[in-house]
Order: C-alpha cells, then structure tokens, then sequence
C-alpha cells in the first residue's frame, strides 16, 4: 500500500522519466523496444492529471491530518482537467478544509462547486447538503438553511450520525421560528437514532434539559 503511495505521488517524475528513456531507446535502438516505457509513461501522466492524488489525500483525511491533506490538495494546479467525479471530490474536500478554517464563504463556494458538478453517490450529495445548511445556520440565515438541511435528508445521508445531526439542526430551525411540535418530533427522531459522536450526545443532552418544558 505504501508503494502504491508513493508511485501516486510522483507519478509525474516517473512518467516524465520513462518518456525519456523511451526517447533514448528510440534514437538509439528503435521504436518498439521504446513502446513499453513511451505507453507506462503516458499512462502514468495521464493519471497524475485525470484522477490527481485523491488516494493520499484520502489517507490524510481518515487519519485526522487536515493540513496533510491540505498540502496534497494544493498540489492539484489544473483541477479543470480532474475527471469530473474526482473534481467533485476535489472541491468539497476543499469546501471541508475551508469550513474547518472557519472561511465559510469559501467553504460555501466550494462545496456549491462540488455539488454542481455531480457526486458520485446520493449520500456524498446528502452529506455536502447538509454541511451547506450547516454554514447558512452560521451565517443566521435560517430559510436557506432548513431548504438545505431539508433536501440533505431527502437525498439521503451516509449514517445515523449525519441524520441525528441534520434532525437537530431542522429542531434548531423550529424552536427558532417557534414551531415548538415539529421542534420536538425532530427532537426525537434525533434521539432516537441513538448517535455516538460526542458532540451530537452533548447536544441532545442539552436540549433534553429545557425541551419538555416548552409548549406544543
């Protein structure tokens, strides 16, 4: 795996290489046994610029290392020619960087990018939905933000966790706009998803404190 790693990273550098092996073999010997490095080397150029490094970024993102996949990210210089899932890709991981940076105006540009283009599966749709939602309740404009959370949910998201927080969010939203008994049927349905993540169970548990109390 490590040695696919790095064949991904300087792909590059190795395609450029065999090209000019093959050049080498061409002028000195002849065409065909110039073939194999000329056709190993486009390929490998070709997939430096078609599908770009999103396998180490990936790595980066699993492990929690945000500014190692941020540096790989910054080494992608023409995403225009990333084949069009992988620029999707591309530009919500970018959009996910940005909103852990606290940049919501790029975060935003960035994942409304992504989800121009196309995402690969429904749930990555849902997922990007969602954290757009997420950014207009930042920037308190509550309409934009239920559409989107709204439309997450019926796109569909990857887990249980991403629901539970979309349901808190919408609960959010209806407390606001005091719609206090679909405040407290999406109150429910988060809850009774049973999340993990520390954060969404310290929500629930702050909201169960005062939500019996209200009227509806």
């Amino acid at each position: 795996m490590k040695f696919y790693s790095v064949i991904i990273k300087y792909r590059l550098y190795i395609g450029v290489a065999l090209i000019a092996i093959g050049i080498v073999t061409n002028i000195y010997s002849s065409f065909w046994p110039a073939f194999l490095p000329y056709l190993v080397g486009i390929i490998l150029i070709l997939g430096h610029f078609f599908f770009g490094p999103l396998r180490l970024i990936q790595e980066h993102m699993e492990s929690g290392n945000m500014e190692g996949a941020e540096k790989v990210l910054s080494t992608i210089k023409f995403p225009g020619l990333l084949y069009k899932p992988i620029r999707s890709v591309y530009y919500t991981l970018k959009g996910n960087i940005a909103m852990m940076k606290n940049d919501f105006d790029g975060a935003e540009v960035n994942m409304r990018k992504g989800l121009d283009l196309g995402m690969p599966m429904k749930e990555a749709e849902g997922a990007s939905l969602l954290q757009m939602g997420m950014l207009a309740m930042q920037k308190n404009d509550i309409r934009k933000a239920e559409g989107l959370i709204r439309q997450a949910i019926s796109k569909g998201l990857p887990d249980k966790e991403n629901q539970a927080a979309a349901y808190l969010q919408l609960c959010s939203i209806m407390m606001t706009k005091r719609e206090f008994r679909a405040s407290k049927e999406f109150f429910r349905k988060a809850k009774n998803l049973k999340p993990t993540t520390p954060q969404i169970v310290d929500q629930i548990k702050q909201i169960e404190k005062y939500i019996s109390r209200i009227p509806g």
